[in-house]
């Protein structure tokens, strides 16, 4: 079975990352999502709150699986049985770092291979932090997030529908 893991804080998930994960799921047998844990990041959702929100939009993803991960990425791959990792890409500006991680991962565990997948257009600017900046301002992000995310980012932010 051909595994891919697609890490992320998925602070919150984005149509964005839900586009690279259904495509992942037409090239893989199995993608796994799944969130990263840092104690020295302040998210807005719990560990579990981003992975219930993931399997809530995901639920039509069959060969889709979501859980989470602490400490390195590269030593990850074993306990997901994976045998790639696969970033999305916005823009060039994304770029740069995601190779440097790429090939720190792979310097860490050299059976970490990475896979560069980039979001469909409309989804292209699309980012976790902008969600976030929009929704505390009272803006409304229904285009760019599943439903059940825009809802759980008003009750997070205490604004009414």
């Amino acid at each position: 079975m051909r595994t891919v893991l697609y890490p992320g804080s998925f602070d919150p998930v984005t149509n964005g990352h839900i586009d690279v994960a259904r495509r992942a799921g037409k090239i893989f047998d199995k993608v796994v999502i799944a969130v990263a844990v840092n104690a020295e990041k302040n998210p807005l959702f719990t560990t579990q709150e981003r992975i219930d929100l993931i399997r809530a939009a995901c639920s039509d993803i069959p060969n889709l699986e979501v859980s989470s991960f602490n400490g390195l990425l590269a030593h990850s791959l074993e306990r997901f049985d994976a045998g790639a990792v696969i970033r999305g890409l916005r823009a060039v500006s994304d770029f740069e770092y995601e190779f440097q991680m790429a090939l720190m991962n792979r310097g860490l565990n050299d059976k970490c291979e990475t896979l560069f997948m980039m979001p469909s257009p409309e989804y292209s600017f699309v980012s976790s932090r902008l969600i976030k900046e929009i929704t505390k301002c009272g803006g409304d992000v229904s285009a760019f997030v599943p439903p059940v995310v825009a809802e759980a980012m008003r009750r997070k932010f205490g604004l009414g529908k």
